[in-house]
């Protein structure tokens, strides 16, 4: 797995969104990744047709067991695999992997065998986007940080992918809750906006299908009108760009939004 080129020959071959299928490939750290910040994204772009694949690294047994507790730490590693199952279930999500990496210690990893490991599934699936976290990992979390920057390295050795998004919040938003543990990014570097309105209760659905981690996303306990500020609209940023015609994102958000 360490050897990079055996998988870069086939993820040259650009596939266009127009011809074919489109496919985004999600990759994460931990279950409930895929939901909390970019699952309304997801289920709209399930509901017009667009094939979402998950790969999430670990089964977060580093996690909260809840609290009240739901289950045993011993336990917590299985119940957080049936949520991430129910979870993606919920927003359309076709197809889920969940490997068996050490929660908590993904920075140990050996990266080039971890590059390696996402460039097996873009050659099996042949995505058109690749959506991760940034440079910051969102909260700063090491193993988002590590997953980030996997998948940047991914995406320059894999020359048939159109575009890379990472999940973001932009600094007014952040400000205007007063969000400190929040890695935010400058307004400007935000290349999607998108309101998840029409999805709302689906997200909602994906989020409580992590019961374990509920208790610990103090914004799940929050009034409605700053839950909704927050989680009802979702923020990219896209670092990396091949080909803004191959990059179907905007232009099938756009038909959600219609």
């Amino acid at each position: 797995m360490g050897n990079l080129s055996a998988f870069l020959a086939p993820v040259t071959k650009k596939r266009s969104w127009l011809s074919a299928k489109p496919c985004l490939l999600a990759i994460f750290a931990h279950p409930d990744d895929e939901t909390f910040r970019p699952g309304g994204t997801l289920a709209l772009l399930a509901w017009q047709g667009v094939h979402i694949e998950v790969l999430t690294f670990t089964h977060g047994e580093a996690g909260s067991c809840g609290d009240p507790p739901l289950c045993t730490p011993d336990e917590l590693p299985a119940v957080r695999e049936r949520e991430l199952q129910a979870a993606c279930a919920a927003l359309g999500i076709q197809s889920l992997r969940l490997l068996e990496y050490i929660d908590g210690h993904l920075q140990e990893a050996d990266r080039k065998a971890m590059i390696a490991q996402i460039l097996s599934v873009v050659n099996e699936t042949q995505p058109q986007v690749l959506l991760s976290f940034g440079p910051d990992g969102l909260s700063g979390h090491p193993d988002h940080i590590a997953v980030g920057q996997w998948t940047a390295e991914a995406f320059r050795h894999a020359e048939g992918i159109s575009a890379l998004y990472t999940v973001a919040v932009p600094q007014s938003l952040a400000e205007a809750l007063s969000m400190r543990q929040v890695h935010a990014v400058p307004d400007e570097t935000i290349a999607l906006a998108v309101d998840i309105s029409t999805v709302w209760e689906t997200k909602l659905t994906a989020m409580r299908a992590h019961a374990t981690q509920m208790s610990s996303s103090p914004m799940m306990s929050a009034p409605e009108e700053r839950q909704r500020l927050f989680f009802g609209q979702e923020y990219f940023a896209r670092p990396a760009v091949r080909s803004a015609a191959d990059d179907f994102l905007p232009a099938v958000l756009v038909r959600s939004d219609q």
